[in-house]
């Protein structure tokens, strides 16, 4: 399996960005998709996650009510609509796709939120 991230940016608070991530391979494999981020000086941390198997949804207590996590199964992928930004969301985020012997991540989009 293997995640690409697409729909980073450079933008003002306040605005919105919507990531993608489009897996491919074995994507029938896929039990979660999650994105993940990373700030300069700071450890890699969830942001949201979306169980491939009924849907359900979890968020950073950081973004909830401003981030949505979605997906597309047609196109197997995910999306997170990120509302509301603010300069402490800038980071690479990452797409993670888990299966039951392993996970895989994408290269990373650059999210830049000015004040």
């Amino acid at each position: 399996v293997q995640p690409v991230e697409s729909g980073g940016g450079l933008l003002q608070a306040g605005g919105s960005l919507r990531l993608s991530c489009s897996a491919s391979g074995s994507t029938f494999s896929i039990t979660a998709m999650a994105w993940y981020r990373q700030a300069p000086g700071k450890q890699r941390e969830l942001v949201a996650f979306i169980i491939s198997d009924g849907g359900n949804t979890n968020y950073a207590d950081s973004v909830k009510g401003r981030f949505t996590i979605s997906r597309d199964h047609a196109k197997n992928t995910i999306y997170l609509q990120m509302n509301s930004l603010k300069p402490e969301d800038t980071a690479v985020y990452y797409c993670n796709a888990g299966t039951r012997v392993g996970a895989a991540w994408g290269q990373g989009t650059q999210v830049t939120v000015s004040s």
